[in-house]
């Protein structure tokens, strides 16, 4: 069905937003939700969480067996839709249409860059730097073995000097690759189609709206309701994923610092008290709450950063990032190649399970960058979204990885680095290895246990207030008791998910939403190209 548009690009349509909903009051609290999205959604989040509480052995069981399935079968799937996305931003800037301005041709940016970066970086990232900026590097080297390349510790724990140099490289490049351009042309997807239906066509703010010109006005009847169900069961697997994956860092962190036990109950424990937290946050909305939330989060990362940098081996952790830099960019279409690869567990059980991971979050991050973007042209904001964030992170990990990498070749036997991530894989524990041979290890790990739980807090209420525009019609503005409800619902589903299986069911439920969703996302890629012809430029 062709779309009908106005003069100045907008789309005709009948339907006002909030038309489907369900307002009024329930006691002191009023709601203000769309029917049926708002109450399927709630109901099967809240039937799940049961569920897996009630049968936690067999929803475990469950869980491995979809991760399995998802990383091993489709990962070739998974890497043809993502190698897409990127290809078609490049495409879109060099294209004339990108000088569409989202918002119209006299909008101008709603936030600085500064504010815009930091809001984008500590929801669209996060608590991965932390997580995996360790990890990741070290584990590439010497356990995964991308794209075949020699390992250079042996069994016996010898160092074989000849494959040492390679080694780093590869480690570098293949963290790089998982956290660059790729993931990013995932948010810059969404977000994009997003904004440009929202503020360029005046279609509401939600999912569906993105299919208007494949659906028509059907994108109104139950295609939109079953695309904006998924959208919000993809962001709500995506952010317990994240959510599970903090509370166990913060407990290693908690451990190594403090001596408290590492224990499910503890990452319970800390769920709950983050979400306590992120509650005041969603009950000040994105100004007063996400905004000054994220700005404290970037100040924070930074001096951390610095002082890892100053106080460790500087230019071996500037050494890291360029070498890092040089092999991400000789070897990303090997990397990125689907196909004729013999490293299956680097490329399912890293790279599958992250694109899964990215598309998850896509929507959660997408509507949280559409609606911080006002302003900007389109051109404008796919270098921004795909290269400064990217950049950002590939200088956090080449200094963290490169220093951690540097500190197992010295000294492979006392290592904890090693100990944790190569010998036991305790990957919680792999930053404060790192840490531990840092002077001042004790602030540092405080420091850095302190900005995990922020990064969760900003993951956590933003996640709550996209959730809550979805399943509110596309409204921005609705009662606070429902955004309080996702805020909730979010931190129960990572909580039964740690439960019912830890990582692997934590991996689980990001690949069974991952699926369906990517290929709608590849759907959008075309809905976003015929929605920028017709705009004025």
């Amino acid at each position: 069905m062709t779309e009908t548009t106005s003069g100045d690009g907008e789309i005709d349509t009948d339907f006002e937003v909030g038309q489907d909903n369900i307002d009024g009051t329930l006691g002191p609290l009023g709601f203000d939700i769309h029917n049926p999205v708002f109450v399927i959604s709630g109901l099967t989040a809240v039937v799940f969480v049961l569920l897996t509480l009630i049968f936690p052995t067999q929803a475990g069981a469950v869980f491995l067996a979809v991760r399995n399935f998802a990383i091993s079968q489709l990962d070739w799937l998974f890497m043809i839709i993502v190698n897409i996305f990127v290809i078609f931003c490049i495409a879109l800037i060099f294209m004339p249409i990108s000088k569409v301005r989202l918002g119209g041709s006299d909008a101008v940016p709603d936030y600085s860059y500064p504010a815009w970066f930091a809001m984008l970086f500590a929801a669209g990232m996060g608590i991965g730097l932390l997580f995996f900026g360790v990890l990741e590097p070290v584990y590439h080297m010497n356990v995964s073995g991308p794209l075949g390349v020699p390992r250079p510790i042996a069994e016996d724990g010898s160092i074989i000097p000849e494959n040492v140099e390679a080694a780093r490289a590869m480690g570098l490049a293949a963290t790089f690759y998982h956290w660059g351009l790729h993931g990013w042309a995932v948010y810059a997807v969404m977000a994009l189609a997003l904004a440009l239906f929202t503020y360029n066509k005046g279609l509401p703010f939600s999912i569906r709206s993105c299919f208007y010109p494949i659906l028509g006005e059907r994108v109104w009847g139950w295609p939109g309701h079953l695309i904006d169900i998924l959208a919000v069961f993809a962001t709500l697997f995506g952010l317990a994923t994240s959510l599970g994956l903090g509370a166990q860092q913060a407990n290693a962190g908690f451990n190594f610092a403090f001596g408290l036990e590492i224990s499910t109950t503890a990452q319970v424990v800390i769920i709950i008290l983050v979400t306590a937290v992120a509650l005041i946050s969603v009950w000040r909305g994105l100004d007063g709450g996400v905004k000054v939330l994220s700005e404290i989060n970037m100040g924070i990362a930074v001096l951390f950063f610095l002082f890892v940098l100053l106080v460790g081996p500087t230019l071996v952790g500037l050494n890291g990032f360029w070498t890092g830099l040089l092999a991400y960019t000789v070897e990303l279409i090997p990397l990125s190649s689907p196909f004729g690869r013999s490293d299956d567990a680097y490329r399912q059980d890293w790279t599958a399970f992250y694109w899964a991971w990215w598309v998850s979050w896509a929507p959660f991050v997408g509507m949280f960058i559409a609606r911080v973007s006002r302003g900007r042209t389109v051109r404008e904001f796919i270098v921004c979204v795909l290269l400064i964030p990217s950049l950002i992170i590939f200088i956090w990990m080449g200094v963290f990885g490169g220093i951690a990498i540097e500190q197992i070749l010295n000294d492979p036997e006392t290592s904890l680095v090693k100990a944790n991530v190569i010998d036991s894989y305790s990957p919680e524990l792999s930053l404060f290895g790192m840490l531990n041979e840092l002077p001042f290890t004790r602030a540092a790990s405080t420091i850095a246990i302190f900005l995990a739980l922020v990064f969760f807090v900003t993951s956590s209420d933003s996640g709550s207030l996209v959730v809550d525009t979805i399943t509110a019609g596309g409204k921005i503005d609705a009662p606070i008791p429902q955004r309080i409800f996702w805020c909730i619902v979010e931190g129960l589903i990572a909580i039964v998910l740690l439960i019912g299986g830890g990582l692997s069911a934590l991996q689980a439920g990001v690949t069974a939403t991952g699926v369906p969703f990517s290929i709608l996302m590849l759907v959008m890629c075309y809905t976003i190209y015929k929605g920028l012809r017709s705009e004025p430029r």
